[in-house]
């Protein structure tokens, strides 16, 4: 829950995503050069997060990095919940309910010789836990990381547009919206109706998998 200015709130983290995607993308070729041909998200996001924990830039950045982030819901008894688990969230003190959640999906996956854009998942199973407030329950802000693992963004970022175009639930009210690249990533943000009439935004990071990737140390 975040107290006094939304819109405050809103451009802190907007300010924080710029800065820690810029610190994602320093770190993402060596990620990526340890990891096999099509690595598994859960394998991508525990290496990329072990790696950000110990960045001296985002430890001056925020409180803590977390992997599978739990947020806490609140029953009627007055007892506390897990509504799930979220792939990365930046907490930026000791507050569990105020933070910014990452959501991780892979995208331009490679079957022999078949490609699946998981697009529809990165919608359905990805952005739509935003707008129930799965994940960022009355928080104005949620992130979108996406693998692409053949590397081709332009069509992994048409698809996520029809995807986005095609499912009336993410109450679309604006976007997608492109965003200025950090590096080799494509950003955009969408803006959602939530079911309780709130709206939240999305920022969308798309990272595509490198060419060859080579440890640099």
């Amino acid at each position: 829950m975040l107290i006094g200015d939304v819109q405050g709130w809103v451009d802190n983290f907007v300010s924080f995503d710029d800065r820690f995607l810029e610190r994602i993308a320093a770190a993402w070729p060596d990620c990526m050069a340890v990891l096999p041909g099509q690595p598994g998200e859960d394998d991508i996001t525990i290496n990329l997060v072990d790696r950000l924990a110990k960045d001296v830039v985002v430890r001056r950045l925020c409180h803590w990095v977390e992997y599978q982030f739990e947020p806490f819901g609140l029953a009627a008894d007055g007892s506390k919940f897990s509504k799930g688990i979220i792939d990365i969230a930046v907490l930026f003190d000791w507050d569990r309910q105020r933070y910014l959640a990452y959501e991780c999906k892979r995208l331009n996956v490679i079957n022999g010789k078949s490609r699946s854009s998981l697009a529809t998942v990165y919608v359905t199973q990805g952005m739509m836990r935003f707008l129930t407030e799965q994940y960022a329950e009355q928080l104005p802000m949620g992130c979108m990381l996406g693998y692409v693992l053949d590397g081709d963004v332009p069509f992994a970022q048409s698809r996520i547009a029809d995807a986005i175009g095609g499912h009336v639930p993410l109450a679309l009210v604006e976007g997608p919206t492109p965003l200025a690249a950090i590096e080799t990533i494509a950003r955009f943000r969408t803006r959602h109706t939530r079911p309780t009439g709130s709206q939240i935004e999305l920022r969308h990071a798309l990272f595509p998998k490198p060419s060859a990737a080579a440890p640099t140390g």
